[in-house]
């Protein structure tokens, strides 16, 4: 990747494919995302040594929530267990630790381990590590039309200013203000579709789908995608 210096800023991952590669082997689904959060560790590990600045992890949406209670409840404590554990790894790493999605839907413990997480790698600066939790692209962008509905109540007189707001000010009530849109969006386990994620910040990333199952996505895996990435020509409308 260094040969042509075409590192993206922004990598994001759907990680799908936890429960189908857990029943391939004849074991139960939340097997899948045990053996999952070894791949978490390893792409992240790879985006520190290639040079990427934000690695973003889809890991629960919204409509997760609808999934049977066992299931749920065993990825809460998965979540708690890994953020507990994975902790002197991105204090060592310089990896900083941020939680976005509908906070209000977590548990009091959860939130508490997030927030714990969040202040202590919080100057880090070699890697920002974006866990999407309880989150969805409608979701997000219903709430940013309400804060700025609800901005405009108080202040009238600013009419003209949202009037004449432009993309890149509506990103800003977004969740992940801020933050670069991604690059790069994999996608694994073959299915071929972003299940309402990101729906604004994807507007022209790249999109990579993979058949691998996300506990098989590890190093090589991820250094491959990059590469794939970088023959990419980005054009964003414009010719070239």
């Amino acid at each position: 990747m260094e040969e042509n210096g075409r590192i993206p800023a922004h990598v994001s991952i759907i990680m799908d494919g936890n429960g189908r590669w857990a029943e391939e082997r004849g074991k139960e689904r939340v097997y899948g995302h045990a053996s999952g959060v070894d791949s978490v560790r390893a792409c992240t590990e790879a985006a520190v040594e290639e040079g990427v600045k934000y690695l973003s992890l889809f890991a629960f949406s919204e409509e997760n929530w609808n999934r049977p209670e066992h299931e749920v409840h065993t990825l809460m404590e998965l979540m708690v267990k890994a953020m507990r554990n994975e902790l002197p790894v991105m204090m060592r790493n310089g990896v900083k630790f941020v939680v976005l999605g509908n906070r209000k839907r977590l548990s009091d413990g959860l939130n508490a381990m997030i927030d714990d997480c969040m202040s202590q790698t919080a100057a880090n600066d070699r890697l920002t590590l974006v866990i999407f939790l309880s989150y969805s692209g409608k979701w997000d962008m219903l709430e940013a039309a309400k804060k700025l509905a609800l901005e405009l109540a108080d202040h009238p007189e600013r009419r003209a200013d949202v009037e004449n707001m432009r993309t890149e000010d509506f990103s800003g009530y977004l969740v992940t203000a801020g933050i670069p849109d991604p690059d790069l969006i994999i996608r694994t386990s073959g299915e071929c579709r972003l299940s309402n994620y990101m729906l604004w910040q994807a507007a022209y990333s790249e999109f990579l789908f993979t058949e691998v199952l996300w506990p098989d996505f590890r190093k090589d895996e991820f250094r491959a995608a990059l590469a794939e990435y970088a023959k990419r020509d980005r054009r964003y409308g414009k010719v070239k």
